[in-house]
């Protein structure tokens, strides 16, 4: 039983942390492709650099509750 718990733990773990690279790649590429191309208005580069900040805040949050899930295996 214990060796299959661990294997639920690790995907667990593995989803938590796949989610947190896509949304820290999100909140930098995107923007950073939209100002590169002149997609964006110059003006609201102060607000996207605030909206980035809160999604790069949340991909590190999901990182760390991948670590914390992984602290959940057993021996």
């Amino acid at each position: 039983m214990s060796l299959i718990q661990n294997e639920r733990t690790k995907l667990l773990a593995t989803a938590a942390n796949n989610l947190a690279v896509a949304i820290l790649v999100t909140a930098v590429l995107a923007p950073s492709a939209s100002m590169l191309y002149g997609l964006s208005d110059p003006t609201l580069h102060r607000g996207w650099l605030v909206v980035g900040a809160a999604w790069i805040f949340a991909g590190i949050a999901l990182h760390v509750v991948a670590h914390l899930v992984l602290g959940r295996l057993k021996p």
